[in-house]
């Protein structure tokens, strides 16, 4: 008999972004993104839970072991964007407006391809304590 469970790892990250659209003007951008708009930048404490969800395998007993899920959170997520300005030092955001919905969807395409393709993935983004996104929904 099979089971389907969800395996889940919370990693956090430190980073620094502005909310800017180059398709705005810098009145529309001040309207639309606020104080998340200000051109020194702002940062947030990200925290980001990566759920797995599959078959337990019968030999290992595993969904996917954690320990390889948290190693490839930190190589492929932390280590690339923790106390980084988003913006400016990341080539994912030099084209895309870092909202957390977009962290989120490239977090995803980041984690996507080392992930068993019969499992499941998801992503939820904390932005800050009540300010969250999840990725597929």
């Amino acid at each position: 008999m099979s089971h389907k469970v969800a395996v889940y790892r919370k990693e956090h990250f430190n980073a620094a972004h502005r909310l800017h659209s180059k398709l705005l003007s810098d009145e529309q951008n001040a309207l639309t993104f606020g104080k998340c708009n200000y051109a020194n930048y702002h940062g947030h404490n990200y925290e980001v839970i990566v759920k797995v969800t599959g078959e337990v395998d019968e030999i290992t007993g595993f969904v996917m072991d954690t320990k390889l899920l948290s190693d490839l959170i930190r190589t492929q997520v932390v280590e690339r964007f923790d106390h980084k300005n988003l913006n400016l030092d990341t080539e994912e955001f030099k084209n895309l407006n870092p909202t957390a919905e977009n962290i989120a969807i490239v977090i995803y395409q980041l984690l996507r391809p080392n992930i068993n393709k019969q499992h499941d993935l998801k992503i939820t983004l904390y932005e800050t304590e009540r300010n969250f996104v999840e990725f597929p929904c």
